[in-house]
This record gives structure tokens, sequence and C-alpha cells, in this order.
């Protein structure tokens, strides 16, 4: 939709340019009429919901607000207009007005309308944040001696309407690096809609940014930041190895911390939060993109009542356990459940290459371990979380390659090959058949 305003503003600026050099002529009262015109198809769109309103569509409503004042203004005062016709003048004007409606649209370019993913489930969807303290820990990005608060947001399913209490599996999300919580929604909400609790993350300095239930906002470290930006496994293990330790000792304990915290609240008996109830906790599944997936898998190897993990692009790196003569020294053990990878191209070629992703290469031959493997062909590191909806700009600028495979088909595919697999081994209803590897492609 602000490509399709952005080229019907640039041609109706461009065409009066145009009139108003051919007739040697300002054409003020003409300006005026249309920027009022403007304004008014603007609140028509906005009120039938052809234009869904949002933060991106702010700046070009002030804007298009304030040239119908000035518009309206004219019009009443109706005065002849006192400037000299000059052609020069003309298309400065134009040139002015086509960059400022290109900037006031950029919001709207940047992240473009979209429709969301439906879901497949029969339960309706509901949702509730939640502000999380733990004080066995001290925040290790600040040097206040504040105690580690993480904010959290579940997506569950609304049983109101049946007759006898239900309960439901618990699925925990951990994001990215500088990633948010609700960044594989489209996947909570699925999830939600077939029978699930999903709680995501946001991890505090590792967050781009989180909010907590006193509105107060936290964004990114820049020392996590900067570890991120130069850490490379291939130049310097070592560095790498103790970058790895600290992140992933900060997000398996924040994930630990929140399964915990669930569980000790669906405990309670006296609790009044209806959403604890819901949760059925001898049915734990973790599940991240990226390093989160990385702290999943750790999860995953620690805890014994977590019984199935997916992990999107995400290497083995608690599995690291050292560096000898130049190389990663990997736990041996076989891992105890059963997992899920799901790759893009960004990794798929490269698994054999990169030395965190070894464990990775290993587990795509065949093992004793409850392995499986998906290869989203023509899809980038971003195109498995839902910015590929949000902003496509942004993905194609982070995957910093082309990619060729829908936004929408990817995310349904993921969606659903993650819903098989919990419904498999949290539910125990399907048998999950994605033996060896998976390839998807349009």
């Amino acid at each position: 939709m602000g490509t399709i305003i952005l080229i019907i503003a640039l041609i109706i600026e461009l065409i009066f340019a145009v009139y108003c050099i051919r007739l040697k002529s300002n054409q003020k009262k003409i300006r005026s009429a249309i920027c009022i015109i403007a304004f008014g198809v603007f609140v028509i769109f906005t009120s039938v919901s052809i234009i869904e309103w949002s933060f991106r569509w702010w700046a070009i409503a002030a804007l298009l607000l304030i040239w119908a004042v000035l518009g309206a203004i004219t019009l009443i005062k109706n005065k002849a207009d006192k400037k000299e016709y000059k052609t020069f003048r003309i298309i400065r004007k134009a040139i002015i007005s086509m960059v400022v409606i290109i900037l006031v649209l950029s919001p709207a370019l940047i992240f473009p309308q979209y429709k969301e993913l439906e879901v497949t489930g029969t339960s309706l969807v509901e949702t509730a944040s939640y502000t999380y303290v733990d004080d066995s820990r001290l925040e290790t990005y600040t040097s206040k001696g504040e105690n580690r608060k993480l904010n959290v947001q579940f997506w569950y399913p609304d049983d109101t309407n049946l007759i006898e209490s239900s309960v439901y599996p618990l699925v925990v999300f951990s994001h990215g690096g500088t990633g948010i919580k609700s960044s594989n929604e489209s996947l909570y909400r699925e999830l939600a809609s077939h029978g699930y609790v999903v709680c995501s993350i946001d991890h505090t300095y590792q967050s781009l940014y989180t909010k907590d239930e006193n509105g107060k906002i936290t964004f990114i470290s820049m020392e996590f930041m900067n570890d991120i930006s130069e850490e490379d496994a291939s130049e310097n293990r070592e560095k790498s190895y103790h970058s790895y330790k600290k992140w992933m000792e900060i997000r398996t304990s924040d994930i630990d911390f929140v399964i915990d915290t669930i569980i000790a609240n669906s405990n309670d008996s006296t609790t009044e939060e209806r959403l604890y109830q819901l949760v059925d906790t001898t049915k734990i599944g973790v599940l991240g993109h990226s390093l989160g997936g990385s702290a999943a898998l750790g999860i995953g190897r620690s805890r014994d009542d977590v019984s199935a993990v997916i992990a999107l692009e995400s290497p083995f790196l608690c599995d690291i356990e050292g560096v000898e003569n130049g190389e990663f020294v990997f736990n041996s053990d076989p891992y105890p459940i059963p997992v899920l990878h799901i790759y893009s191209d960004s990794s798929w070629e490269h698994l054999d290459e990169w030395p965190q992703y070894a464990k990775n290469a290993e587990l795509l031959s065949d093992t004793e371990e409850i392995v499986y493997n998906v290869y989203m062909q023509g899809t980038g590191h971003f195109s498995l979380t839902d910015l590929s909806l949000t902003s496509p700009f942004f993905t194609r600028i982070f995957n910093a390659q082309e990619t060729t495979m829908d936004a929408e088909y990817c995310l349904e595919k993921i969606n659903k090959i993650c819903l098989e697999f919990f419904d498999c081994y949290l539910k125990g209803e399907t048998e999950f058949v994605s033996e060896g590897i998976v390839v998807f492609n349009n």
C-alpha cells in the first residue's frame, strides 16, 4: 500500500508540475484543492481499513493534514497569487514535494502493510505479558547491582467455553541476537491455536528493545553489540569460545528461570492467573532462532523435563567445551531428546566450513540420535522469522543475499513442520515422518 500511494503521489506531483509549466501559471488554488482532496481520500481509506492505521502512517497523515489546512486557508482567503510565475520555481517545488513525500512514506515502505498469516487451529488465541525478576541473579550488562529482569509474553488457547478444565503443553521461545520476543509471532499463534501455551522471552540487553509492565523501555547493550560484531570463530576460536560461554550462560539461565517460574505458578493453587492453570508442566518444549536456538539446544541437554527442541539455524554452542589445537572440542554424548533443525541458504552450504557448526554437520548423517534436518532453499537467516513479513526491506539487508522463496510460503511451511514435530513429541498425537534431510523450495 505504501508503494502504491508513493507512485500515485509522485505521478500527481509530476503531472501538476507539467500542467503549470505548460500554462505558465503557479495554479495555487488547484494545488490547494488537490491537498484537501488528498487528505480527504486518506481519511476515507483509513476509516474503511483500506489503510490500516499504525505508526507507519503517522508522518504522511501529519503532512497531508498540514497541506490540507494551508490549502483551505488559501481557498478561504481567495486571494490572487502574487508570485510571478517562474519555471525553475515550479520544478524546485515539485522536487522538494516529491522528496518530502518519499521521506514521510518511508516507514510505510520499510514496514509495509501486510496480512497476518491465518492460523489453522480451532482455538481462539489470547495473549498476556508479564515482567519476571530473578532475585538470584544480578544484571550482567549494568553495574547498578540490579536483579535480572525479563519481560515475557504468552500466546495461549482461549478455553473459556470449555466445560472441563484443559491443560496444554508449554513451549518456550528464545529470540536471536538483537531480536525481540515477537520475532516469530505467526508461529506462536499457530501453535496456540492448536492447543499450546507459548511463552517468548525478551532477553534484556540482548534484545533490540524491551518494555516492562511499567512501560520502561530498555534498549540493547552496546557491549553486547560490539561482542557480536567482533566475534569470528574462523579467526579466533579461543575468543569466540569465551563469548559463546558468556552468552549461553545468560540465555540458558534466562530460559531456566522462566520455565521454573511458570512451573511454580502452575503448581500454586492460590494463583488467580487462569493462564498458569492451562500449562501442562509434564510436557515442555523449547525453540529459538539463531543465538536463541543455541540456548534452546543447551536447555534440551541440561533439563530432564524438556521433551523436544527446535533450532532455527542455530549451532550447538552449549556443546562446545573448549579449544584444543586451535579447534573446538564438542560434547560427544548423544543428544538426549528429539531435535529439529531448520536451515536457510545462509548456513546450509557452510555447515562443513564454519567451526561452530561442526556438530550440526555431523548430525546431518545417520546417527543414533533423533535428529531431523529441514532446509528452506531460497531463503536467508532472517527469512526464518516474521521480519520477512513485517519488513522485506530489512530482511533483504540483514540476509545480505537475494531470497527466492515467498515469505508467506516459507513461514507457513516452518510453522506447519514445527507444529507436527511438537504434536509428535509433546502430545504423541501423530508420527513425525520428516526423516533425513527435507528440502523445501518454491
